[in-house]
């Protein structure tokens, strides 16, 4: 999450690794890198001048992508950096004609999100060959997502507004999902790339889809009102999906199959039989449990913890760290088990 315009905050980029073990963040000198849970400073890293506006780790190991930012950037912003801090120094330079807004990692594959367009490059030998190019719609916030399983799928922005474009590398296979009718705010992949999940500027909605053939398989409510949804996040398992907005209030979703609709503990609307019939606000599903935030503006994002599916993981642009604990029986509010703080 870019947190460059939050000028209440001392971050200027945080994000969870590929599997939510960690997280990393960029500092107007720096990096530091947290293990998740149990929570605690992994490594950090401070340079004489020059901020990090993009710093993404490769699960836990030695290498990072940095890129510059701040008000006295280390690297030029059109520059990925792959740095690896076993010898401390950047070992690969990539130049992109514009400023990268976005970068995903896995094993064998990088992507580098533009603002309109994204490439992907084979990581597997660092020959940073291309391997793709895609054409998106205006993207400043360097939407994209990256799946992490065997399975390679990619789901960006399409050039249309509120379609995604994904693609399934080892099947050949590309789909545009028309997710939403405003633009899109959030993007997310299961571990395994077979579930998509998405959000629009409204916020209200949040939709499932099965990225084989594209077929909506949820629409969850977060709310009434509009509002900046700031993650998503499905747990390890895909039996949820969380998220959190600037209301202060981030939301648990069972994600219950089809066939097993009459077993799904999200609140459903008592007229939902009339499915088809009615606005969506009576056929989409609530909420299964909730979790509360101290927002005070700042932006945060989740995940859920890596022992317990019933754990959530939240880090703000503040500083804060936060775990959550929910029934998973019978939902409701979550119970907060921890708060921290990690300065910058």
């Amino acid at each position: 999450m870019n947190l460059s315009s939050d000028k209440n905050s001392d971050f200027l980029y945080v994000s969870f690794n590929q599997d939510y073990g960690c997280f990393s963040c960029g500092t107007e000198n720096g990096f530091l890198v947290f293990n998740t849970d149990p929570f605690n400073e992994r490594f950090r890293r401070e340079f004489e001048s020059g901020g990090i506006g993009i710093v993404e780790i490769l699960f836990r190991c030695n290498i990072l992508a940095l890129v510059g930012g701040g008000k006295n950037p280390k690297y030029a912003p059109n520059k990925v950096m792959i740095w690896d801090d076993y010898q401390n120094k950047c070992i690969v330079e990539l130049e992109c004609r514009s400023e990268v807004r976005g970068v995903r990692l896995r094993r064998d594959r990088i992507v580098v999100v533009m603002d309109d367009q994204i490439y992907v490059y084979n990581f597997a030998d660092l020959q940073m060959q291309v391997l793709r190019q895609v054409k998106t719609i205006h993207n400043p916030r360097g939407l994209c997502a990256l799946s992490s399983g065997a399975n390679t799928v990619l789901a960006c922005p399409a050039i249309e507004v509120g379609t995604v474009h994904v693609e399934l590398f080892d099947s050949s296979k590309v789909l545009e999902i028309q997710a939403h009718n405003g633009p899109l705010t959030q993007i997310c992949l299961s571990i395994d790339g077979t579930r998509l999940a998405t959000s629009s500027a409204k916020g209200t909605l949040i939709r499932v889809f099965d990225t084989s053939n594209g077929t909506k398989l949820f629409e969850f409510r977060r709310g009434t009102n509009q509002a900046e949804i700031y993650s998503l996040a499905f747990s390890k398992s895909m039996k949820y999906l969380c998220c959190c907005s600037e209301k202060g209030t981030g939301h648990v979703f069972s994600l219950i199959t089809p066939e097993a609709a009459a077993e799904q503990k999200n609140r459903q609307s008592s007229l939902s039989f009339m499915r088809g019939v009615l606005p969506s606000y009576f056929s989409s599903e609530w909420s299964f449990a909730q979790f509360h935030l101290e927002t005070d503006g700042n932006r945060s994002i989740c995940c859920f913890g890596q022992e317990k599916e019933n754990t959530i993981i939240v880090v703000n642009s503040e500083g804060s760290y936060y775990k959550f604990e929910f029934d998973e029986v019978n939902g409701g509010d979550a119970r907060q088990v921890t708060r921290a703080s990690f300065p910058a």
